[in-house]
């Protein structure tokens, strides 16, 4: 029986690692989707965001059947707080994002990212009490040494990018507490700011400034299919932080900046200086000692339990 928990354990990290790189290429890939829409102001694109997610997973649940849980879940005061914290904060990151990108800040978009592991390993360390080896907390050091070169380089501080790694790395931990369905919860998210994006995007179209009936046909098929590609990855990254350990996920969300980060120097032609290079370094030696520690940790028998278990 033993044998049998050590191998479900094992096949869940595995595939909730295969859940986190998917989420983290796509969302790697993002820059290129908002610049096709830099037309277009990014408070709108926010909304319409808002809107034609909440219709996406809405279509996903109706499929499923699975309305009836949503009154189930707000039942409960305790989890209708996670979600509406949830809300606000994915929200606070989309719009940043979108800005960012559109206002020529992709690089720094890519230094929040990379702070982004460091916010989720210290909450993973004092809120959840997972537990670090030696290896882990090294990889942790020198991932630290290459985030405080780049944040250094700025000469201010900079504030897209703390933005964006703080707010998704609670975000990250919002979800690890819910623990429930990951199309369920996102509906919800949606559900209670779809209102707000709705009335804003009919008072902009009200007023004559709205974009829905001026862009070309072709731009407001993307802005539409923006709730997919919203909606996706997030599914996939929701589902990741409940099978592995939360750390883990963290150190995973390199994968994204690092994609960015190339999108902006060769795609975009931001700056790429002697510092970059050597912040790489710090980052993908602590990627590889933080692989390395985490499959020993593996071989010993140390396997995370999944949140399912522990509840």
């Amino acid at each position: 029986m033993e044998n049998q928990s050590d191998s479900q354990n094992n096949y869940n990290k595995k595939l909730g690692i295969i859940y986190g790189i998917m989420a983290f290429v796509a969302w790697g890939l993002l820059p290129i989707y908002w610049k096709l829409l830099d037309r277009i102001p990014a408070l709108e694109i926010l909304a319409h965001r808002i809107v034609w997610s909440f219709v996406f997973v809405s279509a996903l649940l109706f499929v499923k059947g699975d309305f009836k849980i949503l009154k189930e879940i707000l039942a409960s005061r305790r989890k209708t707080i996670l979600i509406l914290t949830g809300a606000v904060l994915i929200t606070i990151n989309w719009y940043t994002y979108i800005w960012a990108v559109n206002a020529g800040f992709v690089l720094q978009t890519s230094m929040g990212y990379y702070i982004n592991p460091l916010v989720v390993s210290l909450l993973s360390m004092f809120v959840l009490k997972e537990r670090f080896n030696r290896g882990k907390i090294l990889a942790l050091i020198l991932a630290t040494i290459g985030v405080l070169i780049l944040t250094v380089q700025y000469g201010e501080v900079p504030w897209v990018a703390l933005i964006l790694a703080i707010s998704f790395a609670i975000y990250g931990l919002v979800k690890k507490v819910l623990n429930l369905d990951t199309i369920t919860v996102l509906a919800l998210e949606t559900l209670m700011i779809t209102p707000i994006a709705l009335i804003y995007i009919g008072r902009l179209q009200l007023t004559g400034t709205g974009s829905l009936t001026v862009i070309p046909i072709p731009v407001l098929a993307i802005l539409i299919f923006s709730g997919v590609v919203t909606a996706t990855p997030l599914l996939w990254f929701a589902k990741g932080t409940q099978l592995v350990e939360f750390s883990t996920i963290g150190f995973l969300q390199y994968i994204a900046p690092t994609i960015s980060f190339f999108l902006g120097v060769f795609l975009f032609n931001e700056e790429f200086s002697t510092t970059h290079l050597i912040s790489f370094g710090f980052i993908w030696v602590a990627l590889i000692i933080y692989t390395v520690a985490i499959t020993r940790g593996d071989k010993k028998g140390k396997n995370y339990i999944p949140a399912e278990e522990k509840a």
